[in-house]
């Protein structure tokens, strides 16, 4: 039986084998294990990718989007618009400042949180909206822009799963105040172990952002605020920036992939992903819809398909926020696709083969399910 993971992060590095291991021995034979110009080239180099002023390394995708809204002095009393379909760090970060997460349900089609129900979700508590990339696909920024300019808010991308994404040539993570990446394993961008980044053109939030990240130092041992220990390691930035230089032929390589899978399954009885004029869709993942997922993800896993859902419980509907007493109608699209979305692997190296099976696999399936 064929074995199809979802990810194979060691088919990626073995066609970069030397660039990573030489990176990897440098940052070694240097001892440039904290900080330095490991760090600090990403940081350039990552910048530059994207035509931003500055990036600010930190730990983790989570603690960026947390120091962010922390450098806007945001906390105890005020309001932060998120989807209501996003992994958790997007509302753990806002409640972990003190503030309290307003959920906006999405848009059926792409993912993403619907500009249309923005404005009837803010109220004078209401200090920035953060909006997610979800599985590859850009939020509707210019919409989203234009309801921030009107209400006075901030905005932040998170942009953790949407790497290269633009809207109508425009990079995600430069159209909001700031930004935050990811670089999880993962990720179409990946470290080999927790790795993130912040991106803005502000000068003083940047500023702010860097002492956070490092016990609120303003050069060595000089405090300016109580922060926290939130640094990008030498290894990790090294790892990052032999990678970079591949991460426009990974992308396209995805997108690729992508519309390998829409072609072959186009008649089958799913929903596939839809992409807005003008906007390119990366791929961090490829998800379907289907009223029988858990047959289907059976079939797969059967025949050694590995398959995940992203994610099964919408955020509004998780045990953690179950004190806002929200219910399905409430978020109508976010609900009904709790139990209908399934991601099927993608990645830069998945091969037509192994395309071709996985969607035998869903037809035949489907067929089988649906006849009964």
């Amino acid at each position: 039986m064929q074995s199809i993971p979802f990810v194979d992060l060691y088919a990626q590095y073995l066609s970069i084998k030397s660039d990573i291991d030489t990176a990897i021995e440098n940052t070694i034979k240097n001892t440039s294990f904290i900080g330095g110009s490991p760090v600090s080239n990403f940081e350039k180099a990552f910048a530059a990718y994207l035509g931003i002023d500055h990036v600010i390394a930190c730990g983790n995708g989570t603690d960026s989007l947390e120091i962010i809204l922390k450098a806007w002095g945001i906390g105890e009393g005020d309001e932060v618009i998120v989807p209501a379909h996003s992994w958790i760090s997007t509302s753990e970060a806002v409640g972990n400042v003190g503030a309290k997460p307003v959920f906006v349900d999405i848009e059926a089609d792409y993912y993403t949180i619907d500009p249309s129900k923005i404005e009837a979700a803010i109220t004078s508590n209401t200090k920035a909206i953060i909006p997610v990339h979800l599985f590859g696909h850009p939020a509707d920024m210019p919409a989203i822009m234009a309801i921030a300019k009107k209400h006075g808010l901030k905005v932040m991308e998170d942009c953790a799963q949407a790497h290269g994404a633009t809207i109508n040539g425009k990079m995600i993570g430069t159209w909001g105040d700031a930004s935050s990446f990811s670089f999880y394993p993962g990720k179409n961008l990946g470290a080999y172990g927790d790795a993130g980044c912040m991106a803005t053109n502000d000068v003083a939030l940047m500023e702010t952002c860097r002492m956070i990240a490092n016990h609120g130092q303003k050069g060595k041992h000089n405090h300016i605020i109580e922060g926290r220990n939130s640094r990008l390691d030498g290894l990790q930035a090294a790892i990052l920036s032999a990678k970079l230089p591949h991460l426009a032929k990974w992308t396209e390589a995805r997108i690729d992939r992508a519309a390998k899978y829409t072609e072959l399954l186009q008649n089958a009885d799913l929903e596939l992903p839809k992409v807005k004029e003008g906007f390119k869709h990366v791929y961090h993942l490829y998800v379907v819809k289907t009223n029988n997922r858990t047959a289907l993800m059976q079939s797969l896993k059967e025949q050694g398909v590995e398959t995940f859902v992203h994610y099964p419980t919408a955020l509004p509907f998780l045990a953690c926020y179950a004190s806002q007493g929200h219910k399905p109608e409430d978020f109508p699209n976010a609900y009904a696709n709790q139990s209908k979305i399934l991601s099927l692997p993608i990645y830069a190296e998945l091969s037509d083969e192994s395309i071709s099976i996985i969607s035998d696999i869903v037809i035949n399936a489907g067929e089988h399910v649906f006849s009964k």
